[in-house]
């Protein structure tokens, strides 16, 4: 019979799980979320670059920095799609995007 001081250790301190099979799905399953932080994020610059091209020009052509009409569409858009929490993600999102005053 097999000790547990010969046996392979569990990573439960990294992944919370009971068993070598739960660590390795945990663990994968972890890459594949810090891939898709990895694209979010990406998407979040390219969008803040999106808006800064769109501040631009409407300043430019004498507007206001910001159309809350527009930002009142974004916030309906992210609570229809994800619920209330949507809402909160889209205001985070409207203000990375409004760039620095």
């Amino acid at each position: 019979m097999t000790t547990s001081a010969t046996a392979t250790p569990v990573p439960t301190e990294k992944t919370g799980a009971r068993t070598a099979e739960a660590a390795d799905v945990i663990t994968g399953a972890r890459d594949r979320i810090d891939a898709l932080d990895d694209r979010i994020i990406g998407l979040i610059q390219e969008r803040m670059a999106v808006s800064a091209v769109i501040q631009e020009a409407r300043i430019t052509s004498g507007g206001r920095r910001v159309n809350l009409s527009r930002e009142m569409e974004v916030l309906g858009h992210y609570r229809e799609a994800l619920g209330k929490p949507g809402t909160a993600l889209a205001m985070t999102l409207l203000e990375l995007c409004r760039g620095r005053i």
